[in-house]
């Protein structure tokens, strides 16, 4: 896995990226938690979602935002980290030019802020959002989301609970053209502690981003 450090708006970034060797590779950017609480890019469910994506033929890089790790700067309130996750896209679309599909994953903050890169970069074609915590942070400005993706939570989630999450996908729904999926893990906590939860978890996202690559819809 190498370790990269790429120029982000406050200085280096730490990553780890991990190419495929067909230079078509479809690419991924995985987002971690919030810098607060712990979250860092080798977050398990980070970790996962990575290798998850590299497992199915993409090109992935993982990183940590400003002021985590070896990144450079420090805590934002999520303005800076979005500008952070722009720079990861820019660093890895410039190393792949060729490449059709743009994903972005995110888990709990990361989730966050990888739905407003969403918005601010078109060529985005796919999301998967792990555990959004749409009870702490306004997600009202994907009006309308520009591309179909998953949103997959825990039914035991109690730092982002369900019935918010519920209220995010309704809301999301009524948009035309995009198909947001949402699918529950039944009994798994925010961080999918359990190896169960987390093998269902990282299951679904790999059978929803497979369909998806056989399909050619936003």
């Amino acid at each position: 896995m190498p370790e990269v450090i790429f120029p982000g708006p406050e200085g280096r970034l730490e990553g780890r990226y991990h190419p495929q060797k067909d230079r078509d590779a479809p690419i991924a950017i995985v987002l971690h938690p919030h810098p607060q609480f712990g979250g860092t890019m080798n977050n398990k469910v980070v970790y996962n979602l990575h290798y998850a994506f590299y497992n199915m033929g993409f090109t992935v890089l993982r990183f940590n935002f400003r002021g985590v790790g070896r990144s450079q700067g420090e805590y934002d309130q999520g303005i800076g980290e979005l500008s952070d996750a722009a720079s990861a896209l820019d660093y890895l679309q410039s190393m792949n030019s060729n490449s059709k599909h743009c994903w972005v994953a995110g888990f709990s903050f990361g989730a966050w802020i990888g739905m407003q890169l969403l918005m601010r970069r078109p060529e985005i074609t796919g999301f998967i959002s792990v555990a959004p915590p749409a009870n702490m942070y306004d997600f009202s400005f994907l009006a309308p989301c520009p591309s179909s993706g998953l949103i997959i939570n825990g039914s035991a989630d109690r730092v982002a609970p369900p019935a918010d999450t519920v209220s995010l996908v309704n809301k999301l729904h009524e948009q035309k053209g995009i198909t947001i999926t949402h699918e529950q893990v039944d009994g798994a906590g925010h961080f999918f502690e359990k190896p169960e939860h987390m093998d269902q978890m990282i299951g679904t996202v790999s059978d929803y981003v497979k369909r998806r690559l056989t399909e050619n819809t936003r």
